[in-house]
């Protein structure tokens, strides 16, 4: 079910955004759809404390990791690149 929302804003503001709806060749309500979809994408998820104490966690972790000069041949041989010794 689609619900109104009605948004007031000085008229300069709405000739800007009337003209990049034209140059995006959709109406001001698509402009304003698609404009409140990207900025509620931005928006964090979730509780923040949570994220932070798993990021923690993960950080107390100790995992096996090999010497970084052998990773990174192994990584470009896997490219065809030869490193220089």
């Amino acid at each position: 079910m689609s619900k109104r929302l009605q948004v007031l804003m000085d008229e300069r503001e709405l000739r800007e955004i009337e003209r990049l709806a034209r140059g995006e060749r959709v109406t001001v309500s698509e402009w304003a759809r698609q404009a409140l979809r990207v900025a509620a994408g931005r928006r964090p998820r979730g509780d923040a404390r949570r994220k932070i104490e798993v990021v923690r966690a993960a950080a107390r972790q100790a995992f096996p990791a090999g010497d970084i000069a052998q990773m990174l041949e192994e990584i470009e041989r896997g490219y065809g690149v030869q490193r220089d010794p």
